[in-house]
């Protein structure tokens, strides 16, 4: 597989430290409100990254971190903590809004087929453990205490920007937007790996520490939960692109300092998802839900459809006219699965290897999701048996994760329970899939025909082929169906 990796700027062959097995970390969700849409692409896409890693057979141990404290408003350490933000707005402990949100989070994930990752740690699980780290660093001189918080000298690395080439200025206070002075760094690069009651008195959540009573800052728990669970040689890191700087950035910083050799080679970065005014937030107001789509009446796997569509690498442009585009591919696809009933012959093993193989390459080319879904519809024209394709389908879908066969069998399963034959008067009969609409319709035409007022009868079927419907004649009726 060849992955575009961050830190280098370029496409390169995936390698892992220990052969066959993959240490990948996730950045989780900060856990003060609904992830919003954009936000599970990233994950979406994520999830995808591991699911075909263990199609080309690795062994995969994937870690996410859940936020609960240290967040502040701005990534640059300043502003107030996100957690205590939504606990004043809902009236809760942090506590209880972090409960919530985390199962609110992993509730949208399940509607998303997006996988459970093998570990998940709260940041507020691995307190002590953060202290030994943060005390390591000062012991090894890349920390100092100033004001009362603990503070990571960037002055002490060769390289501190790994991601970008920015401009000492592009930091200035004032200019950057987030970023306040903070009187205590000795440079404005330095970050806080630990807090003390010195800021912030109102912190919901603290703990006793050498330098005080506080809390941590939020860039140590990413270095400290995948140090303890994936080893000192992380294979990957995932995130979204807003996370390259300063969170991703501060990482590196802080586990090199630390362990004393390189931490990770590999870093994948989801772009961002986009409405026509710009990038969602919900810093914002209003924003999408997984439970606003499903109000409006879309399967969630539309969603994750849409996605897929479009590469990791590139802004996607949220719209209803899109997603409702990408919602009406998605049927059409699982229509023609579902019209897959033939159980002639087996598997034929050669073809199937032949598409299998394209799969690989094509989605192995740093993850084109596009292809991926491309390689459906060459399995849907290939020529071959009905089982070779139903079986490469679901193949496939251990990657893509859209439900392809399930969807296909619920939708038969209904068409089946709607199918039904209908004594229409004049003695017609309709056979249809049970749209009270459509056999109106249909009924019109047999009748416009039965007077021999052709044209109309021309009419109605034309309108019947604009909206989809193939209508059949047959012996004292009609049958009618999607196309």
């Amino acid at each position: 597989m060849y992955l575009y990796n961050s830190a280098t700027h370029k496409k390169e062959p995936f390698v892992t430290h220990t052969p066959g097995r993959v240490e990948m970390y996730t950045c989780g969700p900060t856990v003060y409100h609904f992830a919003h849409i954009g936000n599970l692409r990233s994950y979406i896409m994520e999830d995808v990254l591991e699911k075909f890693l263990r199609y080309e057979g690795y062994e995969v141990n994937r870690v996410m971190n859940i936020t609960d404290v240290g967040h502040l408003a701005s990534d640059a350490d300043t502003g107030e903590d996100k957690m205590l933000k939504g606990a004043k707005r809902e009236n809760k402990t942090v506590m209880d809004i972090a409960r919530f949100y985390t199962d609110a989070f992993f509730d949208d994930c399940a509607k998303l087929n997006i996988k459970t990752p093998e570990v998940v740690q709260p940041a507020t699980g691995l307190i002590d453990e953060f202290i030994q780290v943060v005390s390591g660093l000062i012991d090894k001189g890349y920390a100092y205490e100033a004001g009362g918080n603990v503070y990571f000298d960037t002055s002490k690395l060769e390289r501190y920007y790994v991601f970008n080439d920015h401009d000492e200025e592009d930091l200035a206070v004032g200019v950057r937007e987030g970023v306040e002075e903070d009187v205590n760094k000795r440079s404005k690069n330095d970050f806080v790996l630990w807090f003390t009651k010195s800021k912030f008195e109102d912190q919901a959540l603290k703990w006793d520490s050498p330098w005080g009573v506080g809390y941590p800052g939020w860039h140590i728990e990413c270095s400290c939960i995948s140090m303890k669970f994936n080893g000192e040689w992380l294979d990957l890191h995932c995130g979204g692109v807003d996370n390259a700087f300063p969170h991703h950035t501060n990482e590196i910083a802080q586990s090199e300092a630390y362990l004393g050799h390189p931490w990770c080679k590999q870093w994948f970065h989801v772009h961002h998802l986009n409405t026509n005014s710009g990038k969602m937030s919900k810093s914002k107001g209003e924003f999408l839900t997984v439970s606003l789509l499903e109000e409006k009446g879309y399967d969630p796997l539309a969603y994750r459809f849409f996605c897929l569509q479009s590469h990791y690498r590139k802004g996607l442009v949220f719209s209803w006219e899109n997603l409702d585009n990408a919602a009406g591919a998605y049927g059409k696809l699982i229509r023609r699965i579902a019209a897959l009933t033939g159980t002639d012959g087996p598997v034929d093993e050669e073809a199937a290897k032949q598409l299998k193989e394209k799969f690989l390459t094509q989605v192995g080319n740093d993850l084109n999701t596009s292809m991926g879904v491309t390689c459906l519809y060459d399995v849907l024209k290939a020529p071959v048996n009905d089982v070779t394709k139903r079986s490469v389908l679901a193949s496939f879908d251990q990657v893509l994760s859209l439900s392809l066969l399930e969807r296909a069998a619920v939708l038969r399963e209904k068409e089946a329970a709607q199918a039904k034959t209908a004594a229409a008067p004049g003695g017609f009969t309709i056979q249809g899939e049970g749209d009270p609409a459509i056999d109106a319709l249909v009924l019109q035409r047999m009748e416009a025909k039965k007077a021999k007022n052709f044209a109309e009868a021309d009419r109605i079927r034309d309108e019947l082929k604009a909206q989809g419907i193939e209508v059949t004649d047959v012996p004292g009726g009609a049958v009618w169906k999607r196309v």
